[in-house]
This record gives C-alpha cells, sequence and structure tokens, in this order.
C-alpha cells in the first residue's frame, strides 16, 4: 500500500500545477514513506548477531544506487521540452507539466518494486493481531514480566540477550518503553538531528559567496561533492563495514562516527579561510576531500546502530514496536533538524558578528549525539 500510495502521489506531483497541489502531494508521500525502517525492520526479523552486520552492508547498495539515480534523473530530465527540444519539443503534455518526465522515472522505481514486493516478498514474523486488539492492548492495564534493565550502559552490551527473548510474546507500548529502548531512541534521535543539520547546511555553503563564509561553487560541483560523498560512503560500508564491526564491535564503530562530527565542522571554516587565502586551488579541495573521508565514518553509525536497536527489544516479538518508537523520534529530528540548521547557519552568515555561531551550534549538536 506505502508504494502504490508514493508512487501516486509522485505522479501527482509531477502533474501539479499549483502549490497547493505540491504540497498535498508531498505531505501524503511523506506520510506513507516508511520504506527504510519497514526494511531495516524485516532484516532485524531475518537475521541474528552473527549476519545483521552484513546484511546491514548489503542494504547500502540501495541507498547508493538512490542517491546516484535520483539526483540524475531530477536534474537531468526536468523541463525535457527545453533541454532536449529534438526530442520532446513537439510534446504539449511535457511543456504543459516540465517535471512530469523526471518524476516519471520514481513512479516506475516504485511501481516495479511494488511487483517484485508483492510476489516475491515474505512477511518476517508469524504473530499477527489486529490493529484495533493492538492499540487495545496498548492502554489496557495487564501484568507482564519487566524486562531487565540491569545494564548501564545500553550501548556498549547490545550483545547481551534478554531474558525476554525466550517469549515471543508481543508486549504493550508501556513494557517496550524499557530503559534500554529509551536510551537507544535518544542516540539515534540525536544522532539523526546533527546529521540531518549537517547536510542540510552543506550545500547551502558550497554555493554561498566566498567572502560571506562559503565557497562560491556552482550547481554542478555542488552535485558532483554530494555523489561523490554517496559513493564513498556506500562502497566503503559495502566492502569493510561487517569486517569492522566483527573486529572493532558496533559500539566502536557508532562512538568513531560521532566524533568524527567535529573535526567536520571545524572543517568548514578552515575551508573557506582557505578560499579566501589561496582560491579554489588544491588546499580547499583537499580540504573537502578529508572531509568526505570523515563523513564515511559518520555514515556508519546509522548501520552500526541496527544491533542496538534489536538488541534493546524486550523480545523478538517487539522489534517492530521498538524499531517505530525509534523511527518516530528519528522523524521529528528529521523535521527540526533541516529548520533549525539552515536558519542558524543564514543568520550566522547574514551577521559578520556571529560568523561563528553556527558553527558553534553544530558542534553542540555532535557533543549532545557523544553523550
Amino acid at each position: 500500500m506505502a508504494l502504490f500510495a508514493i508512487a501516486s502521489t509522485t505522479l501527482s506531483f509531477g502533474l501539479s500545477r499549483s502549490f497547493l497541489g505540491l504540497l498535498v502531494s508531498r505531505i501524503i508521500c511523506g506520510a506513507f514513506d516508511a520504506q527504510n525502517g519497514l526494511v531495516k525492520n524485516s532484516l532485524m526479523d531475518i537475521t541474528d548477531a552473527t549476519n545483521l552486520p552484513k546484511a546491514y552492508a548489503y542494504l547500502q547498495i540501495s541507498f547508493m544506487l538512490s542517491a546516484i539515480v535520483g539526483p540524475i534523473a531530477g536534474g537531468l530530465l526536468s523541463q525535457p521540452a527545453d533541454r532536449f527540444p529534438e526530442i520532446f519539443g513537439r510534446s504539449e503534455l511535457l511543456k504543459t507539466y516540465p517535471y512530469l518526465l523526471s518524476c516519471a522515472v520514481p513512479v516506475i522505481c516504485a511501481s516495479i518494486t511494488l511487483q517484485i514486493t508483492y510476489f516475491c516478498f515474505k512477511e518476517t514474523i508469524s504473530t499477527r493481531a489486529p490493529l484495533l486488539d493492538l492499540i487495545k492492548e496498548s492502554f489496557s492495564p495487564q501484568t507482564y514480566a519487566k524486562p531487565s534493565t540491569t545494564s548501564s550502559n545500553a550501548l556498549a552490551s547490545y550483545g547481551e540477550a534478554s531474558s525476554e527473548e525466550i517469549s515471543p510474546t508481543p508486549l504493550p507500548l508501556r513494557a517496550v518503553l524499557t530503559r534500554k529502548v529509551l536510551t537507544v531512541t535518544a542516540s539515534n534521535g540525536a544522532l539523526v538531528l546533527f546529521d540531518v543539520s549537517l547536510y542540510s547546511i552543506l550545500p547551502i555553503f558550497y554555493a554561498t559567496p566566498i567572502e560571506l563564509g562559503g565557497l562560491s561553487l556552482d550547481p554542478p560541483r555542488i552535485g558532483a561533492i554530494f555523489a561523490t560523498s554517496a559513493f564513498l560512503c556506500n562502497m566503503f560500508q559495502i566492502l569493510f563495514f561487517a569486517h569492522l564491526h566483527d573486529y572493532f564491535g558496533a559500539y566502536a564503530i557508532f562512538m568513531t562516527g560521532l566524533c568524527s562530527g567535529i573535526p567536520i565542522v571545524i572543517l568548514l571554516p578552515v575551508i573557506n579561510a582557505l578560499a579566501r587565502a589561496h582560491g579554489m586551488g588544491w588546499p580547499v579541495w583537499l580540504a573537502i576531500s578529508l572531509q568526505l573521508v570523515l563523513m564515511v565514518f559518520l555514515d556508519m553509525c546509522f548501520a552500526s546502530m541496527a544491533p542496538f536497536i534489536k538488541a534493546s527489544a524486550p523480545n523478538r516479538a517487539t522489534i517492530g514496536a521498538t524499531n517505530g518508537v525509534i523511527q518516530l523520534v528519528a522523524g521529528g529530528a528529521m523535521i527540526v533538524g533541516p529548520a533549525c540548521g539552515a536558519a542558524v547557519f543564514s543568520y550566522s552568515m547574514h551577521d559578520a558578528r556571529d560568523a561563528w555561531l553556527a558553527y558553534y551550534f553544530f558542534i553542540a549538536m555532535a557533543l549532545l549525539a557523544i553523550g
């Protein structure tokens, strides 16, 4: 149902001729856009501690392809009647709806995925209950065994099996909100808040004039930087994440990625200072390359979070509920993060006296995620 809604609303987005139509299409699409969480939850259901890291490494293949195909389709196929007049110049439909062709690519991808899911995907859990019964159980008082919360560090002890893991019985929502679940939820929420805030201001930083604190890059170069970053991050995880997880553990990878966020932020004013002193020469591109390398470690935090999410669940039947709570908080962070990050960065660039305010803000968020 979600895939059908995404395909329909994306097509509606391409056929919209008013801001209200665009807004309604995006709201409905966003309401059904839970595929990322569902896929991760399904992987947790069909894997264990021995093969979960490798499964998440393979999951990066789809992210890498989408990060490459999406921008290309959106940029290259928009306004096709003007870009390719010899091919689409006579099409009144594409002249009326200049973004219909670029929206058709994700519609086709979602439709193909819908067919594959319908015919090939199998349910990963055996416990099923009507939605109304689940809602009633969440609010009705009943006795249940309290999950163990003796560990003082839920992240560091993700490999310890919970005593509730023996029972596959679903628990009420109140029973799911254990100390471990809340700890992992807060850690993941802080990570998402910092990540989306940082990535929301990077294109603004690259496009801002050098004299105002940016790099004065044009859209093609900015797109190339982000495409390179996506390729490096995903390829590194595909090739090395499972081995690094087996050798160092998820907690070490997670903390290393969070700590890399601080030098990523510090490099922003350093890059601007180099651009002011040397122009867009090799020192600037060397600093940008170093920043891209550090982003590889930051991006691995999301894959290393998977074992914590699975281990924090009171039992195997509550993995979905646990992941749902974590995704709910992460969704809120995705709403707040870009708005706060872009607003603080724009304000700091507007007033030269507060030029470092944005960098202090992002370093504070990185420290919050580490804490």
